[in-house]
């Protein structure tokens, strides 16, 4: 077995890390189990973000390596231009979850989940005769994948800066973002107005060239932007006013994570088109879905010329990834871990929230098990924090044995929040861990 010292000599001769310029020390972990990680120094950590969002039921669950392993001797691949049980079962299950009739086509990540959802909107229109509908509506700050149309939907100047110019047809408007108000309301004296913003965008785009409007239930990896309660339900209205798509990304907020089995639940919606993946395997495998509604669905079994959809992914609804996506499901189900999610998300708040006396918080915002505290220069101006002393809170956070994260290359100087997703199976012992870190390493700023 290489020593430390071969291993990164050739991770600097071979590897090419994501989301970072040269790191000549990379953590290299060899293990891991429930939520803490292990590094090749044997240090265990935290991690407060389940991985990239995703490890919801924690690591090391034989369950669902065995569910893989299974298929994988039974049956390891076939594509989905036919069909297979641990497909045909998933799917049947996320229609379960989703509450609805919805047709699932799977991929392998959210940034193709979204594309794929990008391709049957249009289509769906040019179908019904509305060959005009091209366009797409996002947020400022939202972030919908790397892919050129995903990232075309992304609101984060910073990802793009370098890949333009990118798709055509996605407009952006203003987050929901209460704490930084674009319209210099306060919510409870305000009319909704980020909702109005979409409606708006419609009209000046033209109604008649709108093909649809994605966002998060609540923005992610962002900045944790939590929309007000009534949000949701408007901007439903305003896609049903103008016979707008309504695609909602659940590729973080989903699979338990919000406290509910998918985000939209919260605000009770009913999304036409729902994207997903991270949680959907726990992070064990590579999978996606997009989820349609089933109405939509019927236009592209009709006769005619490239009425089909014409998109295959080779790898998408693998069979082994489906057989542990289900299993993780159920375990999901069967351990409560939606419901604990919620109360394990209200308590981690609570006890973070005496932080917001300290001169540097601005605001604590809370969805489900996400978490996002804002950290300024002055409360009085909402200065952000310097990317340099962020930087530092993330680094003091992992000396001490937690891994927390914080939005990274997103808007330009507004990279200031530290946010947390734990595994759902956190422990009560695990979160006074995680609260006691952050306040020490906060409170010493």
């Amino acid at each position: 077995m290489l020593n430390k010292e071969d291993l990164l000599k050739k991770d600097q001769k071979h590897m090419w890390h994501h989301m970072s310029r040269h790191n000549p020390t990379p953590l290299v972990i060899t293990e891991a189990d429930g939520a803490w990680i292990v590094d090749i120094d044997g240090n265990r950590y935290f991690d407060g973000m389940s991985g990239l969002w995703c490890v919801n039921i924690g690591y090391g669950r034989k369950e669902l390596a065995e569910a893989a392993y299974e298929q994988l001797v039974k049956m390891p691949y076939y594509p989905l231009t036919q069909s297979h049980m641990p497909a045909i079962e998933l799917s049947h299950k996320l229609s379960e979850w989703l509450e609805g009739e919805y047709r699932i086509f799977f991929s392998n990540s959210g940034s193709e989940a979204n594309e794929t959802a990008f391709k049957i909107a249009r289509q769906y229109h040019h179908q019904r005769g509305e060959t005009s509908r091209t366009k797409f509506i996002s947020r400022h700050r939202a972030y919908h994948g790397n892919t050129m149309a995903a990232l075309s939907a992304t609101g984060q100047a910073i990802r793009k800066y370098k890949y333009e110019p990118l798709a055509q047809g996605f407009q952006h408007v203003q987050p929901p973002y209460c704490y930084r108000c674009s319209f210099g309301k306060k919510y409870g004296s305000c009319e909704i107005e980020c909702a109005k913003a979409i409606e708006d965008a419609i009209l000046w785009e033209g109604k008649e060239t709108v093909a649809g409007v994605i966002m998060e239930p609540a923005i992610t990896g962002g900045g944790m932007i939590v929309p007000p309660k009534e949000y949701l339900q408007k901007v439903r209205e305003i896609c049903n006013k103008y016979g707008v798509l309504l695609i909602i990304d659940e590729v973080i907020c989903g699979m338990g994570r919000s406290g509910k089995r998918f985000g939209h639940q919260n605000f009770s919606v009913k999304p036409d088109i729902v994207t997903m993946a991270k949680g959907i395997t726990s992070g064990y495998l590579p999978l996606s879905a997009t989820a349609v509604r089933a109405e939509l669905y019927e236009s592209f079994k009709e006769e005619g010329e490239a009425q089909h959809f014409r998109h295959v992914n080779t790898f998408g609804g693998n069979p082994a990834a489906c057989a542990l996506a289900l299993k993780n499901l159920q375990l999901i189900e069967s351990e409560e871990l939606i419901d604990k999610a919620e109360r394990t998300g209200a308590k981690l708040e609570q006890k973070l929230l005496p932080l917001l006396k300290h001169k540097n918080v601005g605001h604590i915002r809370r969805f489900g098990l996400l978490i996002g505290i804002e950290i300024v220069e002055d409360k009085e101006t909402k200065t952000p924090l310097s990317e340099e002393k962020m930087k530092e809170l993330v680094n003091e956070c992992k000396k001490r044995s937690l891994i927390i994260g914080k939005n990274s290359d997103t808007v330009p100087t507004f990279n200031n929040i530290l946010m947390l997703a734990p595994p759902l199976i956190t422990s009560e012992k695990e979160i006074d861990f995680i609260t006691s870190v952050i306040k020490e390493v906060v409170l010493s700023t």
